[in-house]
């Protein structure tokens, strides 16, 4: 959970462009980030796949007044309000983004573009966002910014009380970058959301993304504060994964609450 899920980019600089805030072109760069290119399909009115500047033109213009964001897993439909064939497509990817007032849902599709056996700079990601019908209802099990605040900190706890357990806070060379990662990324500066966020919506996504970054740090070290190997036995790794999954589960609920934030605010001002 340390990454920035694509819904969340979408969803984030989408808003800002719906509200004014970001021109298109900003928009779709920010939006695409590191990947090569992002492109729209089935969207109503356009026979082919379409850029992401023209993308989010059309669903302003199909009625759309809000992204929201969507991060499912098995057994808990975070964000989703169906219909079934969507929330399935959804599920499979992990996230998805629903444009408000369209009736309108987006889901990615991933494909690595490259020499065969390439790595890193070598490997290009090719993002389609596949349209489909969504019912305009209430997203499955999203908090509001207040209540995800709260069980975060509750989370933080946790997890930091399981690394301690587990002997394994800054040990190994897979939590050591894990950590280095996540620290560089928080003293950069890095703009986490979109303007147009309340400044509470950063502070919960910045906490979530602390949050994730310990339960990586804990589901990759090993009982002996080394990562997987002979010393963790697969029933302990599944003992470990399920003290984890509330943890895993409260961050995921709190990021979409971050993302979510801006049409929530915009809707209670609106009604």
């Amino acid at each position: 959970m340390l990454d920035e899920p694509r819904s969340g980019r979408l969803a984030a600089w989408g808003n800002a462009l719906l509200a004014g805030l970001v021109s298109p072109d900003e928009a779709a760069h920010r939006i695409a980030d590191d990947d090569a290119v992002h492109r729209v399909a089935d969207l109503p009115g356009e026979e082919a796949p379409v850029g992401l500047t023209l993308a989010l033109g059309r669903l302003r213009t199909l009625g759309a007044t809000g992204l929201r964001v969507a991060l499912p897993v098995s057994g808990h439909p975070l964000g989703l309000c169906g219909p079934p064939e969507f929330n399935a497509r959804a599920l499979e990817a992990g996230e998805a983004v629903l444009a408000s007032g369209a009736g309108l849902g987006l889901v990615p599709e991933t494909y690595e573009a490259g020499p065969e056996g390439g790595t890193g700079p070598d490997v290009h990601v090719e993002v389609v966002w596949r349209c489909l019908p969504v019912r305009e209802a209430p997203p499955a099990d999203v908090p509001s910014l207040g209540e995800a605040e709260r069980e975060l900190a509750e989370a933080l706890r946790e997890a930091t009380e399981l690394l301690s357990k587990l002997d394994v806070a800054g040990s190994g060379p897979v939590a050591q970058a894990a950590l280095e990662a996540y620290r560089a990324r928080a003293e950069a500066g890095r703009q986490v959301l979109a303007p147009g966020y309340p400044p509470r919506a950063v502070r919960v996504l910045e906490l979530a993304q602390r949050v994730g970054a310990l339960i990586g740090i804990a589901h990759q070290a090993g009982g002996d504060g080394r990562e997987h190997g002979a010393a963790v036995s697969s029933s302990e790794i599944a003992a470990r994964a399920e003290a984890l999954r509330p943890v895993e589960r409260t961050a995921r609920r709190a990021q979409v609450a971050a993302y979510n934030s801006a049409v929530e605010e915009r809707e209670r001002h609106r009604g």
